[in-house]
């Protein structure tokens, strides 16, 4: 007779980001970050008492993908450090956004991540190594005007190939940084601003996202909380991810931003077998492990500088305060975006 049983959780960097954002950042979301930088199409003059959009120098929040798009033939650069820490484990890691203005309303780019893991009571990450890869495009739908309600929204599509190491990690689980499978991500964005009652201007981003995995064949000790001898399949569940942000234009150069996140991700399953070890390659009993259904909550303040308006840096921080079969962690994260 087959045994069912809980699947703890793994000790992995997920990217997201954001997760969602969302996100990768370690969570039951991926990560999610601030993408584009948008150009102005509006100004108000200064003799109104109100700030122009001119003005005001953005990098974006942590995690809220920006729904406006590169120009043609520019170019963003936007590194992430951060550092995903949890009762029992670092995960220490980067994810750098490199996307390129391919054509009006058409954004195009790659993600590739890096991490290194460290396990109290056990052996840390042998070597800093590969996450998985993400291709991504974005196609603007809309763009603000000043005085209208008709938000900035675009449609944005990822996906992300399973180049991390996943399984065969032997005596070292913390080398596991991807998830051996396919991730497709589906995702809504939307920006708008307000003027306050100081003239000073409040962006704000409301970004849903909604991903889905292909299956993973597994082999021995993996990220899914397999052991030794097993053989099998994982089918990572598919996860919703929201994230309400604002940014506040203290000055032209400083900005003050928040994030507001929610992820629920469905059950992932484990299907398989442990060889004998007197048998051979004979299977044992059937095995399947089952994560359950998790949600989480996050919140994520920042400090916004910039340079000038196409140079900036965040540093901020990203608290997940728990939820349902989620486990609390907090991420410090720096980040610079260029934009050239």
């Amino acid at each position: 007779m087959g045994s069912v049983s809980k699947m703890g959780p793994s000790r992995r960097v997920i990217s997201v980001l954001l997760l969602s954002m969302a996100g990768s950042f370690l969570s039951s979301a991926p990560a999610r970050a601030q993408a584009v930088a948008v150009v102005p199409v509006s100004a108000t003059a200064p003799s109104s008492g109100k700030q122009s959009l001119d003005d005001a120098w953005w990098t974006g929040p942590l995690l809220a993908n920006s729904a406006g798009t590169l120009p043609p033939g520019h170019v963003l650069v936007e590194p992430y450090l951060y550092d995903v820490a949890s009762a029992h484990s670092h995960g220490y890691g980067s994810r750098t956004y490199l996307l390129y203005g391919l054509a009006n309303r058409l954004t195009v780019g790659v993600i590739p991540v890096f991490g290194y893991n460290t396990v109290s009571g056990g052996p840390h990450s042998s070597h800093v190594g590969v996450g998985d890869f993400t291709l991504l495009a974005q196609y603007q739908l809309t763009q603000f005007h000043e005085g209208s309600w008709v938000p900035t929204a675009s449609f944005e599509v990822q996906e992300t190939f399973p180049t991390g190491k996943y399984d065969q990690l032997g005596e070292r689980p913390a080398d596991g940084l991807g998830s051996g499978a396919h991730m497709t991500t589906l995702q809504f964005n939307t920006q708008t601003y307000f003027w306050l009652a100081n003239g000073r201007i409040l962006r704000m981003r409301f970004d849903v996202s909604q991903a889905f995995s292909s299956h993973a064949d597994v082999a021995d000790v993996s990220v899914y909380g397999t052991g030794q001898g097993f053989r099998g399949m994982a089918r990572p569940g598919s996860s919703f991810f929201a994230d309400l942000a604002w940014e506040y234009s203290l000055t032209r150069r400083w900005v003050l931003a928040l994030d507001l996140t929610y992820s629920h991700s469905r059950t992932t399953s484990v299907t398989g077998y442990v060889r004998q070890p007197k048998s051979g390659s004979l299977p044992g009993p059937p095995i399947r492990l089952d994560s359950g259904s998790s949600t989480a909550f996050g919140i994520a303040p920042a400090l916004e500088y910039s340079w000038n308006a196409n140079v900036g840096a965040i540093f901020g921080v990203r608290v997940i305060t728990g939820g349902h079969n989620t486990v609390r962690t907090i991420t410090p994260v720096m980040a610079i975006n260029l934009v050239y």
